[in-house]
């Protein structure tokens, strides 16, 4: 069966990795700011700002089965330097966004015989690492909510999440900008290598799929080792 798949930001970066690997067996329907990268995916573009818009349903089939939230951000500074509106501010696009759009979302997903949502954290939630407060503090809430909305809504509702190490995307680009950087983020997963937008989007599709059936309510580390492997 084709499932209907609506990913919130998918235009580039893990997000457009996961439409490249869906599109052709399932319906896919990408809500971004921009539809760079989407000219040749048989694909639904949605213009939609998660800071401003609402989600236009009226464009949506009436039953999704897999719902992705890639949106997300990385202010990596001493806690001293972060004031209290940065931490709103990645509070906002990193989980109340996400909350905002699921109750929109929630007659749709209903209408699935198992709808799967996945969401995305970071290994900074589960190993403490200094410079990360804001981050993890939102990525955090993301956890909490996914476990709390899964057993509410099993077994109608599948809920994941991802929690990966550094990946080489646009958002981390300031992280990996030079050869340089990227051996040194490199040595410090056991992996020696930092992720890639296709290993995070391998394990997005298996958790959309029906593979997956028997799984919810989990925080998949895919970090190259960094949560639970010391090198040291």
């Amino acid at each position: 069966m084709r499932k209907n798949i609506l990913l919130i930001g998918g235009s580039h970066g893990i997000g457009f990795e996961i439409a490249l690997k869906l599109y052709n067996d399932h319906n896919i329907y990408i809500a971004s700011r921009t539809s760079e990268n989407l000219g040749n995916l048989e694909v639904t573009h949605i213009p939609y700002d998660a800071s401003k818009d609402e989600i236009d349903i009226s464009v949506l089939p009436e039953r999704i089965d897999g719902f992705v939230y890639c949106p997300g951000s990385i202010n990596l500074k001493p806690f001293k330097a972060l004031s209290p509106s940065v931490f709103e501010e990645d509070m906002q696009i990193n989980f109340m966004f996400l909350i905002k759009i699921i109750h929109t979302l929630l007659p749709k997903l209903k209408n699935s015989e198992q709808a799967s949502l996945v969401f995305f954290s970071t290994v900074a939630v589960k190993v403490g690492m200094p410079f990360h407060t804001s981050i993890a503090a939102a990525k955090g809430a993301i956890e909490g909510f996914a476990k709390a909305l899964a057993a509410e809504y099993a077994p109608k509702f599948r809920v994941n999440v991802i929690a990966p190490s550094l990946t080489d995307t646009t958002l981390a680009k300031k992280l990996l900008a030079n050869e340089k950087k990227k051996e040194i983020m490199s040595n410090k997963h056991p992996m020696k290598r930092v992720g890639q937008a296709e290993d995070i989007a391998n394990i997005a599709q298996f958790l959309l799929s029906d593979n997956s059936s028997w799984i919810t309510g989990q925080v998949i580390g895919v970090d190259g080792g960094m949560s639970t492997l010391s090198i040291n």
